[in-house]
């Protein structure tokens, strides 16, 4: 049961943060040149997942 709750908590903050992401770096790459807007944000969302894989991995590394 307590895994269960575990990967429901995890579930939802990756769904938070993936939302929260994708506003925060449309608002930041508004500030660019609009050649370079489609790359910032390709760019930050792949830094965001890599982050979170990596983030994942460590935890089922420790438990």
């Amino acid at each position: 049961m307590e895994a269960t709750i575990a990967l429901l908590t995890l579930t939802g903050l990756e769904i938070v943060l993936g939302i929260d992401n994708v506003v925060f770096l449309a608002i930041l790459s508004q500030r660019l040149p609009a050649h370079q807007q489609k790359k910032a944000r390709t760019i930050g969302l792949l830094a965001a997942m890599g982050g979170r894989i990596v983030l994942l991995l460590l935890i089922k590394a420790v438990l």
